[in-house]
């Protein structure tokens, strides 16, 4: 009734295997046909793809260098304001806390 579909799944050549399906039961025999010739078309062979090598130059590999300092850099400085951004909440939060702790216990004392 439901069948489930199972996905085709690439090889790491690049070749990909089809999904086999189950076939029709076997006792049904196929008609003969006696018109022409029913012989498969040749399958022609697969060729390996390529993939090209990359080659960098002096100038790109420079320019390599220079991008990935500059966006450790960025990353760095973003990192390091976010962690100052956490510190100066953290010691407003502490001063308001002291604030707080001596208003109420000046209060105490009044009574």
């Amino acid at each position: 009734m439901l069948r489930p579909r199972i996905p085709v799944n690439p090889l790491p050549t690049g070749l990909v295997t089809p999904l086999v399906q189950p076939t029709t039961p076997t006792d049904i025999e196929p008609a003969v046909c006696n018109h022409h010739d029913h012989t498969p078309a040749p399958v022609p062979a697969t060729s390996r793809v390529q993939v090209p090598a990359v080659r960098l130059t002096p100038t790109g590999l420079v320019t390599l260098v220079a991008g990935g300092a500059g966006l450790v850099l960025i990353v760095g400085t973003v990192l390091v304001s976010m962690l100052l951004a956490v510190a100066v909440s953290a010691a407003s939060v502490a001063v308001c806390a002291v604030v707080l702790r001596s208003l109420l216990n000046s209060q105490h004392k009044r009574r």
